[in-house]
């Protein structure tokens, strides 16, 4: 069987592999479409990235495709239903990176309220002159209000981290989640509730037709001037042209970000933006994590290759017309 890699992954996952004919691509940019096209023309498998666009006309450029394992949680860059109503798996890379994506949340929560990337520019710059009792005031986080966008695996490991700060929680999400609530104390309210009540607003949902832009201007006035909105999701929840109209009107104290919705092009405005902490989209970058993504992604193929069905299979109807 032939596998096509679109990037260098840990070599867990292609070790795994070695049985078969495996192709990858080694350059530090996501492939050009007809690139891609030309060189999964004869392949049985495709591992992709969730920078890569995996439409019908790439589809079209590979008719033996049995299998995409999506190097990601998310697969909003894949066509599902496509993929779907051609008898292609879609699998992708649940659980394993829950923990490393929740703590990058925590991570940008405490460096945007305490005003860290700031801080330390000042440091390296050689501008600090002792201490100051108005220098680089920041937010507390113990006792305050909690607000996560999405109760998933991500959004409620992230919420549980609430306890060790005594903090009130409150979810927005399509269905309760009993176990968050029980665990923390958590409220599940809509959305608008969220985003006037919440001190810090943490962003854990899917990209798809009902989240993009849910965070748009209407959302974000409601927020408090002392407010930290983080994502870690998908840039496209949250509308960036509103986001920066906002943060210059100085209706909202800061935010951090690891996602953006033009990725990888950044706002300039963004960019100058003191108050907005900016991260190159590593919310699984651990080594434990991205190992264990690209051993799901080589599990999932071979399960394929084997006649069986994958335990991270995302379109399971697709197996299921196969019987």
């Amino acid at each position: 069987m032939r596998i096509y890699v679109t990037r260098e992954i840990p070599r867990t996952g292609l070790d795994l592999l070695s049985a078969h004919s495996v192709g990858v691509y080694d350059g530090r940019t996501s492939m050009i479409k007809a690139f891609m096209k030309e060189a999964i023309a004869d392949a049985d498998a495709l591992i992709c990235l969730l920078s890569d666009r995996i439409d019908a006309e790439v589809l079209d450029a590979a008719p033996k495709l049995k299998i995409i394992a999506n190097y990601a949680v998310g697969y909003d860059n894949i066509d599902v239903a496509e993929a779907t109503r051609r008898g292609i798996v879609v699998a992708n890379t649940p659980d394993v990176l829950t923990d490393a994506t929740a703590e990058l949340a925590w991570a940008l929560l405490f460096a945007a309220a305490r005003r860290i990337p700031e801080a330390h520019k000042l440091v390296r710059e050689g501008r600090f002159n002792g201490w100051e009792p108005q220098l680089l005031l920041g937010q507390d986080i113990r006792g305050k209000t909690l607000g996560v966008v999405g109760a998933g695996r991500i959004g409620a490991r992230f919420a549980m981290g609430a306890r060790g700060f005594d903090m009130k929680v409150l979810y927005y999400n399509r269905s309760r989640n009993m176990e968050l609530e029980a665990q923390t104390g958590a409220t599940k309210v809509d959305i608008s509730y969220l985003m006037h009540e919440a001190d810090f607003i943490s962003i854990h949902l899917p990209l798809n037709r009902d989240t993009k832009h849910l965070i748009d201007v209407h959302q974000l006035v409601r927020m408090k001037p002392s407010a930290v909105l983080i994502n870690t999701a998908r840039g496209a929840i949250v509308n960036e042209s509103d986001l920066i109209t906002v943060l210059k009107a100085g209706k909202i104290a800061a935010v951090g970000l690891d996602v953006y919705e033009w990725e990888p092009d950044i706002s300039e405005e963004l960019l100058k933006m003191e108050n907005v902490v900016t991260l190159p989209h590593i919310g699984s970058a651990t080594y434990q994590a991205r190992n264990a993504m690209a051993e799901l992604c080589a599990y999932a193929i071979l399960k394929v290759f084997a006649g069986e069905i994958p335990s991270n299979i995302v379109n399971r109807e697709v197996w299921l017309n196969r019987r």
